[in-house]
């Protein structure tokens, strides 16, 4: 197929893939001032217990590079550096809003030594090789153009030995909870987001976005034909969201 002829994936409709970055731009700037709250709000707070459970697994280590890509407000990366402090951390995003958003929190200006804050693409990095520790990406990797684009990338810039970790939505294992979270999430989170961030439309697409992203197993496999290896993947919220592990050996 033609670059000029390829299609993706926006939520449920179909776009040019030349179009999908923009478009993805556009949702996370318009949230981006209510993006943390939001957050809070629909999950209820569940979204931090998931990014400790994230760090639990990842065991942050002195001296560690961390790589933090559509790293946003900064959440992971702070986790990461309150966890071993004599890392270092590069939250990398492409919205703007969002970076600029993360730099005004308090944890930014406590960590301000060990934090750099990268406007950037994920399918194109702007790093060189063998250059991080590990590589993470939250609540990110389904809404770019190219998952496989994506982690050719994570596995270039990671050092022999280094770490991906991907904390993202999946799939309930529990078809009746499965329906029941449909219910919720197509009903009501669309209606948060017109009052508490004044954009219906964007929160539309984040829960189409999740339900469109492959199920566990299917994203492990996504990872195992990227190159990386001992890829492990553990549910959180029986399968609300799904942490992946791979390593680059």
């Amino acid at each position: 197929m033609d670059n000029d002829d390829r299609t993706t994936d926006f939520g449920y409709q179909t776009v040019d893939e030349r179009e999908k970055a923009e478009l993805v731009y556009g949702v996370f700037s318009n949230v981006a001032s209510r993006y943390d709250v939001m957050n809070d709000v629909m999950s209820m707070g569940i979204h931090r217990v998931w990014k400790d459970a994230m760090m639990d697994w990842l065991a942050p280590r002195k001296g560690q590079r961390l790589l933090d890509a559509a790293g946003g407000t900064g959440d992971i990366a702070f986790r990461f550096l309150k966890r071993a402090p004599g890392a270092s951390a590069t939250i990398l995003d492409r919205t703007e809003p969002m970076l600029i958003k993360g730099q005004k929190r308090a944890e930014a200006t406590a960590l301000a030594e060990k934090l750099d804050w990268v406007a950037g693409d994920a399918m194109a990095l702007p790093f060189g090789d063998n250059a991080f520790d590990v590589y993470t990406i939250s609540f990110g990797i389904r809404n770019v153009t190219r998952i496989s684009d994506v982690l050719a990338e994570a596995r270039r810039v990671l050092k022999p030995g280094g770490r991906l970790m991907v904390l993202e939505f999946s799939q309930l294992t529990n078809e009746w909870l499965r329906n029941l979270y449909d219910l919720y999430s197509f009903n009501i989170i669309p209606r948060m987001g017109q009052v508490i961030a004044r954009d219906r439309d964007s929160y539309q697409y984040l829960i189409e976005s999740i339900r469109k992203f492959p199920d566990q197993e299917r994203f492990a496999g996504i990872i195992r034909s990227a190159g990386f290896e001992q890829v492990r993947y553990r549910n959180l919220s029986m399968g609300i969201a799904a942490l992946h592990s791979g390593w680059m050996l």
